[in-house]
């Protein structure tokens, strides 16, 4: 099947310039997993920056070992090698900050409105009840610090069905807006965003700016799946970007583990 949004790598490259991604993504037809092969390349010195493109997944993975469908050329699969040099505690805010990263990008592409696009802690983007992305970070570590991260994005863009059996019901960008989303445009505004997030990198603004664009962290019933099987309404991120949930034992704080409605 022929890539119906062909990319241009001179284009894209100019685009990135003044980046550490200008010159560093790769590109694949076919490939297990982004995430998988960027590891891996990590493991061999690939250096900061490092971008992992492919139009076909066979193996796509998404958190607590859940498959990401990542049909041919109808998505945007992408893995980013950061060597951010963190302690392990200070991994959280990546994938918030890639949330960030990603609903920008959505935004700018497609002129969507910013409260049509949602942010469910930590890692899922959905427009109304239908998951669109899904962001997996995995990491690298030595003596208690991180060494290499990296941070995988799936974006749904031209699929018009979906498996029966997915955890979240899903969506693409070309179903809520009718249009044919260009993968090179998404590309290049979702790493241009990632840069501009991690140039001006600030932890301590990170949970408002999740508040101000997530339905999903403050007043909401919900369920939690994963170590924490517990239910309550959420009350917000505390200073580490952990979640907070009333239950009715009283307000416990989220770590790790995914969110249904409820």
């Amino acid at each position: 099947m022929a890539a119906p949004d062909p990319l241009e790598p001179e284009v894209i490259a100019a685009a990135l310039a003044g980046t550490p991604f200008a010159g560093n993504l790769h590109h694949f037809a076919t490939i297990g997993s982004t995430n998988t092969h960027a590891l891996e390349q990590a493991k061999q010195g690939a250096p900061h920056g490092s971008s992992y493109l492919a139009d076909e997944q066979t193996a796509g993975r998404g958190r607590s070992d859940h498959r990401w469908h990542s049909a041919a050329c109808a998505g945007l699969y992408l893995s980013v090698l950061l060597r951010p040099q963190i302690a392990m505690a200070d991994l959280v805010w990546l994938p918030l900050m890639a949330g960030l990263a990603v609903h920008r990008a959505i935004q700018e592409v497609t002129g969507l409105a910013p409260d049509q696009i949602d942010l469910r802690w930590p890692n899922d983007i959905l427009i109304g009840p239908r998951k669109v992305a899904g962001i997996l970070v995995e990491a690298q570590t030595d003596s208690n610090r991180v060494t290499a991260a990296v941070i995988g994005i799936g974006i749904n863009l031209h699929q018009r069905e979906f498996p029966p059996d997915l955890a979240t019901p899903a969506t693409s960008l070309d179903l809520e807006t009718g249009l044919t989303v260009s993968r090179q445009q998404l590309l290049i505004a979702l790493l241009q965003a990632l840069h501009a997030e991690i140039t001006a990198f600030d932890a301590a603004a990170i949970p408002d700016r999740i508040e101000a664009i997530s339905s999903w962290v403050r007043g909401r019933r919900v369920q939690v799946h994963g170590p924490q099987q517990l239910s309550g309404e959420t009350a917000g991120l505390d200073p580490q970007g952990f979640l907070r949930l009333r239950t009715s034992e009283g307000l416990v704080t989220i770590t790790t583990g995914g969110l249904r409605e409820g």
